[in-house]
């Protein structure tokens, strides 16, 4: 294998692990522009999509074998997501909208602990694995290069999602709502705007993606699935959203794969060792360059 093929190759490796930052980076972006919150529990959200996909898959697997219980799987585990992050945002967040941001912040982390150790008890911490019985060496070969079937699905599927959320921000109503809201909470229910129902949404959504994410992660790499899975690809995906303009929905995208990417290339260049340093660094690199991110604008806060 050649170094230009093993650099297009590692291009693809990150493009992959950067769907899956930019699916979970725009969960962090769509709640932190709506009410100003890091929700820290967004990455354990990810970890109860990707245990709800296996969990359910093992069931369905003797009734609907292959692929079509794998889809199955996801959307139930979507659903599943959206249902708690809903109840998260019900009943955590939602009695501390007027509250100072540090108490929210505190509550985040609180709710990403109640996640994490229920899942570990649940599991007696053991890790899982995810036996999808596809073939995952199947796909296209070019020369040295590598492209399974499996690896092109999690792009597409991370991409239509992205363009689909996009377009729905953009274009329908209920973005618009979320756009305003993320301008001015205040005025928009004097406008008649139900805030609470907008801001549930945003939690719904944002949960559905990272289950999404959990379930292409399950069917891309098989394992192991475990409870501390969360904590480190939601501290990436926030510096996804971070380095792209943390509240840019667009930022989160480009953030995600950027970072993916950069760690691809860290990865091949320094070492594997080196690969959370690098992405960090960066982080440090480009807020000191731009503090608002990428895509970022710089706001005034109101006293």
């Amino acid at each position: 294998m050649s170094e230009f093929e093993v650099i297009i190759q590692q291009l693809i490796n990150g493009l992959i692990m950067g769907s899956f930052y930019a699916l979970i980076a725009l969960g962090y972006s769509m709640v932190y522009g709506i009410i100003k919150l890091l929700n820290f529990a967004h990455g354990d959200i990810y970890m109860v999509g990707a245990f709800s996909c296996l969990t359910i898959f093992g069931v369905l697997s003797a009734v609907v074998p292959g692929s079509g219980g794998i889809l199955l799987s996801i959307l139930a585990a979507m659903c599943l997501a959206a249902g708690l992050g809903f109840l998260s945002q019900r009943f955590a967040y939602r009695p501390l909208l007027g509250a100072p941001r540090l108490s929210l912040l505190i509550t985040a982390i609180g709710v990403s602990l109640i996640l994490s150790n229920a899942v570990m008890v649940v599991t007696n911490a053991r890790p899982a694995f995810f036996q999808s019985g596809l073939d995952n060496s199947a796909g296209i070969h070019i020369g040295g290069i590598r492209i399974t079937y499996i690896q092109i699905i999690v792009i597409a599927v991370s991409a239509a999602l992205m363009l689909i959320l996009n377009l729905f921000i953009g274009r329908t109503m209920t973005g618009k709502a979320m756009r305003a809201i993320a301008l001015d909470k205040d005025t928009c229910r004097l406008m008649g705007v139900n805030v609470n129902k907008i801001i549930a949404l945003t939690f719904i959504i944002g949960s559905a993606l990272a289950a999404v994410a959990g379930g292409l992660f399950c069917i891309r790499y098989s394992g192991p699935v475990q409870f501390s899975m969360g904590f480190m690809i939601g501290i990436k995906a926030f510096t996804a959203a971070v380095i792209g303009g943390i509240g840019s929905i667009p930022g989160a995208m480009l953030g995600g794969l950027l970072l993916g990417l950069l760690e691809a290339m860290g990865t091949h260049f320094i070492g594997s060792e080196w690969q959370d340093v690098f992405a960090f660094g960066i982080l440090i690199l480009i807020l000191i360059l731009r503090p608002n991110g990428l895509m970022g604008r710089t706001e005034i806060e109101r006293m």
